[in-house]
C-alpha cells in the first residue's frame, strides 16, 4: 500500500512539474515572437510596393491562387494541362429555387406513407430498365480512370440499393457486369469493349457523343495513367498513348446515328438504347436529331460534370451549366410530344438530395452522380492516403495507392450514402404533399431572384401563387 501511494505521489509530481515547466518556452520565445511581428509590420508598412513582400498579395487578388498555379504547371511542361473532377469556375445552379412546403391549404402526407422512387428508363423498350432509385452512378472508365476494386465496389454498392452502374469509356471488366443488378455499357469512339458478346452483357447502352467536362475533345491517355491489367485487355503497348477519337467511325452525319441505334437495338434484344451528351447553344437541334433516332433515353452532361483529367478550357469554357440544359431540353421534349417515351438522365454537379429533387421537379427523370458518389465511398479510407498524397491515390487505377482500397468497406459506404439520399428525398417529397417523384413538377419549388425563374420558368417568390 505504501509503495502504491509513493508511486501515485511520484507520479503527480512529475505531472506538475511539467505543467510548470510547459509555459517556460512560450515565456522565453514570445519576445523573440513580438520583435518579428513588429519587424515584418513596420517593413509592410514602409517599404515602396515594389519591393514590399505584400504585393504577393494584391497580385493573388489580380490572379488567383489557381490560376498561378496551373499557369505554373504549363510553364514547367509544354503538354495539355490535365486537371481533375471538373471546373471549380461558379455557374448558375439550383440555388435560387426552394421548395413550397404542404401544411394546411395542401396537407403534407402522412410520416407512414410509402413514397415511390422508382425509374424506368426506356419505357417503350422491348426490355426497359426499371431501378428502385432515381440515382444513378455515372460513367467511370475502368482502367484508365478508377481503379478495379473502385468500380467493383461502385457496382456491389449500387447493387444492394437497387439501381444501376455505368462502364464508362474504359475497357469490359467482367467483375463488374458479375457484381452489378443494373449494368449500362457506354458505347464510346474506341475501338474496345464493342464485341457483340460483350454489348448483350448490358441491361442498357449508352452511345457517348459527349461529356459536359471534355465535351467532344479527343481524348490522349498517357501510359502511365493506364492500369497495367487494363493496358493488357487494350493490347496496348507500354510506350503508346491510348486515343479516345473525338467522332465515332459509325457517325459521318447526324442521320448515322439512327442506324446505330437500330443496329444495337437488335443485337442486345431490344434493351435501351441512349445517347450521352454535351449540351450547347444548338442543343435542340442534337436533341432534334435525337429524337428522329427514336432512342429510349438521353444522358445530358452538364459544364459542372467532373471526370478524372481534363484540359481546364473544356472544362471552364465548355458545355452550358446543368440546370440551363435541363429546362430547355425537357422543354423541347414536352413540345415534340416525346417527354412520356424518352428517359431523361441529367448529371453535371449533383451533390445533395435537395438539388437531385430540384432537378427532378424541372423533368428530369433520373439523376447521374460521380465525383460525390466517391467521396462519400471512399469515408475515411482517405486517411490512407493523407496528408502526403492526394486521396485520388486510392482510387485512381494507376495511383500508387490503389492496391490498399477496401472495397468491401467502400461498397457499403456507398450503399448507406444512396439509402441516406433516399431517405431525405423521401422526407421531402412528403412534405409537399406527395407520394410519388412521377407527382412533381415546377409548381413545387419558387424562384428567389428573377434571373433563376427566367431560366427555369418557376414563378418568383415575390408573386402570390395563383
Amino acid at each position: 500500500m505504501a509503495g502504491l501511494t509513493a508511486f501515485f505521489a511520484a507520479f503527480a509530481g512529475a505531472l506538475l512539474a511539467i505543467l510548470l515547466a510547459a509555459p517556460l518556452p512560450f515565456l522565453l520565445l514570445k519576445p523573440v515572437f513580438a520583435w518579428m511581428v513588429r519587424r515584418f509590420v513596420k517593413l509592410v508598412m514602409s517599404e515602396p510596393y515594389n519591393e514590399n513582400l505584400w504585393e504577393m498579395m494584391t497580385a493573388l487578388q489580380h490572379h488567383p491562387p489557381r490560376i498561378v498555379v496551373e499557369n505554373a504547371l504549363r510553364a514547367s511542361s509544354p503538354g495539355v494541362l490535365e486537371r481533375p473532377f471538373g471546373s471549380p469556375v461558379k455557374r448558375m445552379d439550383f440555388s435560387g429555387l426552394v421548395f413550397s412546403p404542404a401544411q394546411l391549404s395542401v396537407l403534407p402526407a402522412p410520416e407512414s406513407a410509402h413514397v415511390d422512387l422508382r425509374l424506368t428508363i426506356g419505357p417503350a423498350a422491348d426490355k426497359p430498365l426499371k431501378l428502385e432509385l432515381p440515382i444513378l452512378a455515372a460513367g467511370m472508365a475502368y482502367g484508365l480512370g478508377l481503379g478495379e476494386r473502385v468500380k467493383i465496389a461502385i457496382a456491389k454498392g449500387t447493387a444492394a440499393v437497387g439501381t444501376a452502374t455505368n462502364s464508362g469509356e474504359g475497357p469490359f471488366l467482367p467483375e463488374e457486369r458479375e457484381y452489378a443488378r443494373y449494368y449500362i455499357l457506354q458505347y464510346h469512339s474506341g475501338h474496345w469493349a464493342k464485341e457483340p458478346e460483350t454489348l448483350r452483357q448490358a441491361d442498357a447502352i449508352e452511345i457517348r457523343l459527349g461529356q459536359g467536362a471534355i465535351a467532344s475533345a479527343v481524348g490522349q491517355i498517357r501510359p502511365v495513367s493506364i492500369e497495367e491489367k487494363a493496358r493488357h485487355m487494350l493490347q496496348l503497348p507500354d510506350n503508346q498513348n491510348l486515343v479516345l477519337p473525338s467522332r465515332h467511325a459509325e457517325i459521318k452525319r447526324p442521320d448515322d446515328l439512327a442506324k446505330l441505334v437500330d443496329k444495337l437495338r437488335n443485337l442486345t434484344g431490344g434493351v435501351p438504347i441512349g445517347v450521352k451528351l454535351a449540351p450547347g447553344a444548338r442543343l435542340e437541334e442534337d436533341l432534334e436529331h435525337i429524337v428522329r433516332a427514336e432512342v429510349d433515353f438521353i444522358s445530358l452532361d452538364g459544364g459542372e460534370a467532373g471526370t478524372k483529367a481534363g484540359a481546364p478550357i473544356m472544362e471552364d469554357d465548355f458545355a452550358l451549366p446543368t440546370i440551363f440544359a435541363l429546362v430547355r431540353a425537357v422543354r423541347f421534349l414536352r413540345e415534340r410530344g416525346v417527354k412520356d417515351r424518352i428517359t431523361l438522365l441529367s448529371g453535371g454537379g449533383y451533390s445533395t438530395p435537395g438539388r437531385c429533387l430540384k432537378a427532378l421537379a424541372l423533368g428530369a427523370d433520373g439523376i447521374y452522380m460521380g465525383t460525390s458518389l466517391l467521396w462519400a465511398m471512399t469515408h475515411d479510407q482517405v486517411l490512407k492516403a493523407i496528408p502526403w498524397e492526394p486521396p485520388t491515390q486510392l482510387t485512381w487505377g494507376s495511383g500508387m495507392l490503389a492496391d490498399r482500397f477496401d472495397e468491401e468497406e467502400a461498397a457499403g459506404r456507398l450503399a448507406n450514402f444512396l439509402t441516406s439520399f433516399a431517405e431525405e428525398m423521401k422526407m421531402a417529397v412528403r412534405c409537399l404533399g406527395k407520394t410519388s417523384l412521377k407527382e412533381l413538377n415546377a409548381d413545387d419549388l419558387v424562384a428567389l431572384d428573377e434571373w433563376t425563374g427566367k431560366v427555369t420558368g418557376v414563378r418568383l417568390a415575390t408573386e402570390p401563387y395563383r
